[in-house]
């Protein structure tokens, strides 16, 4: 009976308002600001201007540096030691004029009067082991920070320059106008950090069983740093856990390692014939035809007899990159080294891997294939991969470069690994490739924000790992149904979000200064993402404006504003109270059912009718009237049966309402419910509800979360059935990351005492 419904509807309106009327009489003359959870981001966000427009997208005055770089480095094996000679161009492409350029030296955060271990606290310990307390207490600080040997024009005259820890600022000899270039060399070196002791980026592994090394250099020459419209420099001090900003060009990169090294990087090998031998660029180009299965270049059998000798002689590797924001490289004689093709788009992208025996079996099973995997996934998430490479390298860490990425994951020595080996693997290769996205292609600033590459790209992991366990089934252990996930579903975040406010801080917060980095970086942005997706905007829409976003930005130098507005702009959602919520504050999401009412249609008339009829002119017998389950009156009203079955005079009055072909639609619900929801949490978020009724049947409704908009604590939902509802449940399926799921259900849900579990676990 729509009819009936809509009239109920209106009559409970109409005492709301009343109700909001007496009580704005009541309060206090006294204003207040605007606390809404709905309230535009406008105090938040920049004003939009010609660098950036209020749709997101990069404005018509958009502007970004260039820096090219030409090397020559050295790598001695012996003493473990890097040089380097760089000439370095940069073009300065702001309309502003420059009088000095920063530089990155970010390995100073290892020099030995690094201030970096002063900033940490050092807790006393009245017992520890004895290498941690030789190490604390008895042994010197290893010196690896950059030796700056000159620093020089064009011309060979020396700049003057200053070194402030991990920057160095070079002054020009005159005012470098807007689109003008200027050249400049930096020689250097630095001793090479064992990142197994003394961790790192970057570095070397030590095999004493033969004395070898295999090196992942990283943050291995002195780099420009960032100047936009939004910080200007962004010259921030490197502390050791916020990463890098970095403008794009191009690298040419020579590198002089050991004759019987194998070597790979960033960027084109451009002479491939002079390093490879004759049977390894047969089986090049055999991998770049090669889609299903990896193709070894060098074996493991040929690895291991390498590694047992030392040759006396250099090899120089030389390779070329085009417009990338980084460069990195990993050389060992231990590496063995495979490569298989993978379609993206219209083109072929080599997947690579380098790894030691150490790896084996694990690595030549996955790390090609994940690699892979990882390309496809992304790509369709975000756009085609433009380079023509992606190299997995197994290190004791995981990190990223443009084409090339550090990850762990290492059998015992008998060959012999457990799941959470493999699966730890595997993920962190897709991670550490996935940052070719982000932020090595959509550049975002990593020192100010680092959700920004580690959340969007820990959301897009998850995607992908869901990708990896469909295409790659025999991957999964048994009783797997999919891959298991550490970060991306709603209940992940639930412990953090619940946890200690003490020791929370919001995502828009520097990651240097925030509680539980993880969980802050890299799992709350990403289940804020995958919740946005499959629960509040549907992956149609969420995926077309994430790929618009990363399509604008691909290249570029994005903001939190920048995607924010993006992510709104090619949907058509509203989402600055998603944005707030998730981004801004440390709220949590906590929504139940306060309170169920039950209601049946009479004819009986009551007082309140009778006040509306007179206030409205309406004639009282034609109302329509509710009486709550179990109120005064109820017993004595049901005895007479169901009115809405049994009163012929109501019948009548709302079929005369319709015509006979309207009234072959016309349901008939038996039962009214009003009911009560209430967000102890903080955070805005869609109620969804699943009712099920007294035949087993149930139904699914989402209310969007703009149901909060003008009651943030509690709203009310009148809801008209045929049949009867006997249980109410709040996000049945934790899509929310709900903190406390005992308020979800009515009728409430007893909880089990501990001695009942035991029971229930050991029964039969």
């Amino acid at each position: 009976m729509i009819k009936l419904k809509y009239l109920f509807v209106a009559v409970f309106f109409i005492s709301v308002s009343a109700f909001a009327q007496n009580k704005t009489e009541e309060s206090s003359k006294t204003g207040h600001t605007n606390t809404n959870k709905f309230k535009q981001l406008y105090e938040e966000f920049a004003t939009p201007n010609m660098f950036r427009t209020g749709s997101g997208a990069p404005g018509p005055a958009y502007y970004q540096q260039q820096a090219d770089y030409k090397m020559d480095i050295k790598i001695d094996d012996v003493n473990a030691r890097l040089f380097g000679n760089e000439t370095i161009t940069y073009t300065n492409n702001s309309p502003d004029d420059l009088k000095y350029l920063w530089v990155q030296l970010d390995q100073n955060m290892r020099a030995r009067d690094s201030k970096t271990p002063l900033i940490q606290s050092s807790n006393y310990r009245p017992a520890t082991t004895a290498d941690r307390f030789a190490k604390q207490f008895m042994t010197e600080a290893f010196d690896g920070g950059f030796n700056i040997e000159s620093v020089t024009d064009s011309k060979g005259s020396s700049l003057p320059h200053m070194i402030n820890r991990t920057m160095m600022r070079v002054e020009l000899p005159k005012v470098l106008k807007s689109g003008e270039q200027f050249s400049f060399a930096i020689k250097w070196w630095y001793n090479i950090n064992d990142h197994v002791k003394d961790g790192g980026r970057s570095g070397y592994e030590y095999f004493e069983e033969n004395n070898n090394r295999i090196y992942v250099m990283a943050q291995f020459y002195p780099r420009m740093a960032v100047y936009n419209d939004v910080e200007g420099w962004q010259n921030s001090q490197f502390w050791g856990r916020d990463e890098f900003a970095l403008p794009f060009g191009n690298f040419d990169v020579n590198i002089t390692v050991p004759a019987d090294h194998i070597l790979d990087g960033t960027g084109v090998l451009v002479n491939r014939k002079e390093v490879f031998t004759q049977t390894m660029m047969k089986r090049f180009e055999k991998a770049k035809k090669s889609y299903k299965e990896p193709v070894l270049i060098v074996t493991q059998e040929e690895a291991e007899v390498t590694e047992k000798t030392k040759s006396n002689k250099t090899k120089t590797w030389k390779l070329s990159a085009k417009n990338v924001r980084d460069f990195g490289f990993a050389t060992s004689r231990k590496f063995i080294w495979d490569m298989m093709a993978v379609k993206i788009g219209s083109k072929d992208v080599m997947a690579v891997s380098l790894y030691s025996k150490e790896g084996n079996p694990l690595w030549e099973q996955w790390s090609t294939k994940t690699v892979a995997s990882t390309l496809k996934s992304y790509s369709r998430m975000t756009f085609d991969y433009p380079y023509h490479k992606a190299i997995s390298v197994h290190a004791p860490m995981g990190m990223e470069y443009p084409m090339i990425c550090y990850n762990f994951g290492r059998p015992n020595k008998d060959g012999t690994y457990s799941d959470r080996v493999k699966y730890g693997m595997i993920g962190v290769i897709i991670h550490e490739v996935g940052h070719n996205f982000f932020p090595m292609i959509v550049n975002s600033d990593e020192r100010q924000w680092t959700w920004m590459d580690e959340g969007l790209n820990s959301f897009v992991q998850y995607v992908a790992q869901l990708d990896f366990g469909k295409w790659y089934p025999e991957a999964l252990s048994e009783g797997d149904k999919e891959f298991p996930h550490r970060r991306g579903p709603a209940s992940k975040i639930v412990p953090y979000m619940g946890g200690n406010q003490d020791f929370i801080a919001p995502i828009m917060s520097k990651g240097l200064n925030t509680y539980q980095f993880g969980n802050n970086a890299y799992g709350k942005p990403a289940t804020a993402l995958n919740i946005l997706r499959e629960t509040v905007m549907g992956p149609e829409l969420f995926d077309y404006s994430f790929r618009e976003y990363a399509q604008r930005w691909m290249f570029k130098h994005p903001t939190p504003e920048d995607f924010f507005r993006t992510m709104e702009d090619a949907s058509a959602f509203d989402l600055d109270w998603y944005w707030r919520g998730w981004f801004y504050t440390t709220d949590w999401v906590d929504i139940g059912v306060k309170d169920v009412k039950k209601y049946y249609v009479t004819s009986k008339q009551n007082e309140y009718g009778k006040r509306i009829a007179n206030r409205f002119n309406v004639d009282a017998d034609k109302l329509v009237y509710l009486i709550e389950e179990g109120s005064e009156g109820f017993e004595e009203d049901m005895k007479k049966g169901s009115p809405s079955e049994n009163s012929p005079t109501l019948k009548e009055y709302l079929m005369d309402n319709f015509t006979p072909e309207q009234r072959k639609t016309i349901k008939e619900p038996k039962y009214f419910y009003s009911v009560t929801f209430d967000k102890p949490g903080g955070l805005v978020m869609p109620i969804i509800v699943e009712y099920t009724y007294a035949d087993g049947s149930s139904k699914r409704e989402t209310y969007p979360a703009q149901i909060w908009r003008l009651n943030d604590k509690e709203v009310t939902r009148t809801i008209a059935s045929e049949k009867e509802i006997v249980n109410i449940s709040v996000d049945p399926d934790l899509k929310t990351a709900d903190i406390d799921t005992s308020n979800n259900s009515w009728p409430k849900k007893t909880k089990a005492n501990k001695f009942d579990e035991f029971k229930n676990k050991i029964k039969g």
